[in-house]
């Protein structure tokens, strides 16, 4: 990650940390009294093909004691009312601002992944991993409605496991190796403002996709 990559995030996050404080002191109070704890849901992924770091969310799920790889439809029924809508509006992951200020994540990037796709995937992963893990970035923007719905038709986590391998991580991978092709703070600064306006261009989006899946 380049200096001046590094210097916007901390000095974003410290930005939105202090403006955003009470709102995310809220949401935490509301899970609290509404869900119960935990509060937050704390799971390891992967900032490099051998380091792992702790990402912090807030919790959106029943708590199980046996939970493993990528959300799909066999576990929606878990998903707590509050957590559907911490989900839809991407709220949950305000919790990341630490991870960002730890360096452990930049706001743009590939989405960290689970140790065990690292594993099963290495050279896929070491390509990929070159570039900082983010809060969003291009895969993120591009793929989130198709493999949203590709995994929303899984009613088993075996099935759940065997379409995201086989279908989201290599197109997912795509799009994560066309962003570190073109980043620069400019285009960081484009999906950051894509990002919250949860769209880019239709044109855009439509190519990038296409070029993942083909």
């Amino acid at each position: 990650m380049t200096p001046a990559k590094r210097g916007l995030d901390i000095v974003l996050a410290l930005v939105l940390a202090v403006l955003l404080a009470p709102f995310i002191a809220g949401i935490a109070l509301w899970i609290r009294l509404r869900e119960g704890r935990p509060v937050f849901y704390v799971a390891e992924r992967m900032k490099a093909p051998d380091r792992p770091f702790m990402l912090w969310k807030f919790r959106t799920m029943t708590v199980t004691r046996q939970d493993s790889g990528v959300s799909g439809g066999d576990k929606m029924t878990r998903i707590t009312p509050t957590g559907r809508v911490l989900r839809h509006t991407r709220l949950d992951e305000l919790p990341q601002l630490f991870n960002i200020l730890r360096g452990d994540i930049s706001f743009v990037g590939p989405r960290p992944p689970l140790r065990h796709y690292v594993e099963q995937f290495p050279e896929l992963y070491a390509e990929v991993l070159k570039s900082r893990p983010g809060v969003t970035g291009l895969a993120t923007l591009a793929y989130f409605r198709t493999e949203e719905r590709l995994l929303a038709e899984c009613k088993t986590p075996e099935e759940t496991e065997a379409v995201y391998t086989r279908r989201c991580v290599p197109a997912k991978a795509r799009l994560d190796l066309i962003y570190a092709r073109n980043r620069n703070i400019c285009y960081d600064l484009r999906l950051m403002v894509a990002t919250v306006f949860r769209r880019l261009p239709l044109r855009t989006a439509r190519r990038r996709r296409q070029s993942a899946e083909g």
